[in-house]
């Protein structure tokens, strides 16, 4: 990738812009339940819509004294069980009380009739969030320690006691990759665009080869450089964002879809497909894959990680399934992102290579 296409990708997500006419809704009805609901709250509010949500429109919410950041169900015809930003409220709360890097939270309203869909408000944390998985801007030794900050944030998470943060129903312990695959399964047809030989395999081949390996914790499901906020100068995660997609689940499958990157095939345009598998690593100052999982297992105290090529292809496909979803949404007028209609392109390449890994786990 070049540094003109990396700028540009930094440029294409950052920041906020006035709020897409699809997402607007009534500011004064939101300032005034923030009166009620919001310990300090204060106007006048100005609100503004973050350029990079693709599937929970995400707002900034500006008051002369404090910033604020708003997530809210995207309005119209949705799959089930998607957009659960109740559930991220959740998870965020739990977090942020027991001292991991998540953002405070202030209110939950599940009252429709507000801004039209469900939301919460939580603290605006500054810092700086970035885009580009090779760091562009950094020096060798920076982007070394951002990538070993997030190594030991990721691992953090799944160390945490879920049960004494109060979170054993924050989902089904055990049993996961088989309920993520019908998961993933049901939502990739439902919003099924073209036939993809390779997903129908995968959606076939990956049930019967679970490895057998029952450990269980809380997982964030979207664990990516552009989804954290990190200190404006110091290689420290301030901040981890976008819990949509968490639960309680494997945190091998967690951990090796953060791995994508460094295997994931070039040219995807989605923030979900970022690619180093053409980067210099060394050069860069950058982790190898396999230096970066033996980090990961001293710090979680594992031995190594076995059966890797299925949770590869596991992750491919769901990742698949994810953007897929966001095609449908395209389709049915409820994507959040105005960039989301070139993930179609990207399944199919997502799905090839899926299968690549399955056929290295020993799929015919």
């Amino acid at each position: 990738m070049s540094g003109e296409e990396e700028v540009g990708r930094q440029e294409m997500f950052s920041g906020t812009q006035d709020v897409f006419e699809k997402h607007r809704f009534d500011e004064k009805k939101l300032a005034d339940y923030m009166e009620a609901h919001v310990a300090g709250y204060k106007g006048p509010l100005e609100v503004r819509e973050f350029k990079g949500g693709q599937s929970n429109p995400t707002y900034q919410l500006i008051t002369p004294a404090k910033r604020y950041v708003l997530r809210r169900k995207p309005p119209g015809k949705l799959l089930p069980s998607a957009h659960a930003v109740d559930r991220e409220y959740r998870v965020i709360s739990a977090l942020h009380k027991v001292g991991y890097p998540a953002p405070e939270t202030f209110c939950l309203c599940e009252d429709d009739s507000i801004i039209g869909t469900m939301f919460y408000v939580m603290d605006m944390v500054d810092g700086r969030i970035l885009w580009e998985p090779t760091l562009p801007d950094q020096e060798p030794a920076e982007r070394r320690a951002i990538f070993e900050a997030k190594n030991k944030t990721l691992a953090q998470l799944h160390m945490l006691d879920y049960k004494a943060m109060g979170l054993e129903t924050f989902g089904k312990p055990g049993n996961y990759f088989s309920r993520q695959i019908g998961r993933w399964s049901k939502n990739y047809v439902a919003s099924e665009s073209e036939s993809i030989p390779e997903m129908n395999k995968l959606m076939e081949w990956l049930p019967g080869n679970i490895p057998n390996d029952e450990a269980v914790s809380i997982v964030h499901g979207d664990y990516r450089i552009d989804n954290m906020v990190l200190h404006p100068t110091k290689p420290e995660v301030l901040a981890v964002l976008d819990w949509e997609l968490s639960t309680l689940g494997h945190p091998l499958g967690d951990f090796t879809y953060h791995l994508m990157s460094w295997i994931m095939p070039s040219g995807g345009k989605s923030a979900g497909t970022q690619s180093m598998i053409d980067a210099d690593l060394p050069a860069l100052g950058i982790p190898t894959l396999e230096e970066y999982t033996a980090m990961y297992c001293e710090h979680t105290g594992r031995k190594g990680i076995e059966n890797i090529d299925f949770y590869f292809a596991y992750n491919f496909f769901r990742l698949g399934g994810i953007l897929q979803g966001i095609v449908g949404r395209v389709r049915d007028g409820t994507a959040a992102s105005e960039h989301a209609a070139s993930n179609a392109e990207i399944v199919r390449l997502l799905a090839e290579a899926g299968w690549k890994y399955a056929q290295k786990a020993g799929a015919v």
